[in-house]
């Protein structure tokens, strides 16, 4: 998985540099892994413009604009919170498009409506919609955390080829 994870995270660069854009992560169960894989290849200063890792929500509170009410409400794992991380990204960033996830990698913390391996996927683009999707990955931390990567990046190159 790690050689897929290094292709993908090229060719989501190679995507974004063809069409000009700058790419903002709002990561919270992943750590800044997407922000990572993407800024494993030289040159990613041209589609990468800044990454938060939000992994509290204090955090997303702080950094992202996250609404308190939209976290009491919805909890950090939820649509809600992730469409907010999205549009915080862009309000504080330079970039024209966003990611955000918040899942629950495990091994504990899941709930019985959000089971170990549920992740929440936001990604918008400056003056256009945003898009959502949730997974639910099995594995363990590990595979669960990869595997939300993957498709954070799967989300980014779909959205920048769809324009």
């Amino acid at each position: 998985m790690r050689q897929e994870l290094e292709q993908l995270s090229q060719t989501v660069g190679q995507v974004l540099k063809v069409h000009q854009l700058m790419v903002a992560t709002a990561e919270s169960c992943t750590g800044g892994w997407v922000a990572k894989v993407l800024t494993d290849i030289a040159g990613s200063s041209a589609w990468v413009e800044r990454g938060f890792v939000t992994y509290t929500n204090q955090a997303k509170v702080e950094m992202l604009g996250v609404r308190q009410t939209t976290l009491e409400a919805h909890g950090a794992v939820s649509e809600q919170t992730v469409r907010e991380m999205a549009v915080g990204a862009l309000a504080n960033s330079l970039a024209d498009v966003a990611v955000a996830i918040s899942g629950v990698a495990g091994p504990g913390g899941g709930a019985p409506d959000k089971p170990v391996g549920t992740v929440w996927f936001a990604w918008a683009r400056r003056g256009d919609g945003i898009k959502t999707a949730c997974d639910r990955f099995d594995g363990d931390r590990e595979a669960v955390r990869q595997q939300a990567v993957l498709q954070a990046l799967r989300g980014i190159k779909t959205l920048v080829e769809a324009e």
